[in-house]
């Protein structure tokens, strides 16, 4: 499991061009599943996208989580973030996780993260969204469950 996040002051996904899923400040992370991710990689990434430190304490540094501030979260399924990319010129997508699996692990992580919380959005699985954001810093980060 793979979850590029970007601190941001405010995110949006569209579908159809309705919003249906907005944070103020705090992470959007788009998740990307890979093959074979189950308990462990949920319960991995959802200690990480809330505990990892990358919002700036009174001194300036990134000491502080998402936990810490209560910022928003903004979850993505993003299936070409698992893409092998490392020949050719165009990707492949092998190495990401059949729809069936994805959806059932980005469910997953989308309950374990609302249980431990406040403030989780979603996108709409499998749908052609348009995401908006105002990323802060800039910060972003991959990380890897």
């Amino acid at each position: 499991m793979l979850s590029l996040i970007q601190r941001v002051s405010e995110a949006a996904v569209r579908v159809d061009g309705a919003v249906i899923g907005h944070t103020g400040p705090g992470l959007l992370a788009l998740v990307g599943i890979e093959p074979g991710d189950g308990e462990t990689q949920v319960a991995r990434m959802a200690d990480r996208l809330l505990a990892y430190r990358v919002f700036s304490d009174d001194a300036g540094r990134m000491n502080l989580s998402l936990a810490q501030i209560g910022g928003g979260l903004l979850l993505v399924s993003q299936f070409t973030l698992a893409a092998d990319t490392r020949s050719g010129n165009r990707p492949g997508f092998s190495t990401a996780a059949p729809p069936e699996e994805a959806e059932r692990i980005f469910d997953r992580l989308v309950a374990v993260c609302r249980s431990r919380h406040p403030g989780v959005e979603t996108g709409r699985f499998g749908a052609h969204m348009e995401v908006s954001l105002v990323n802060d810093g800039p910060v972003t980060f991959l990380l890897r469950a």
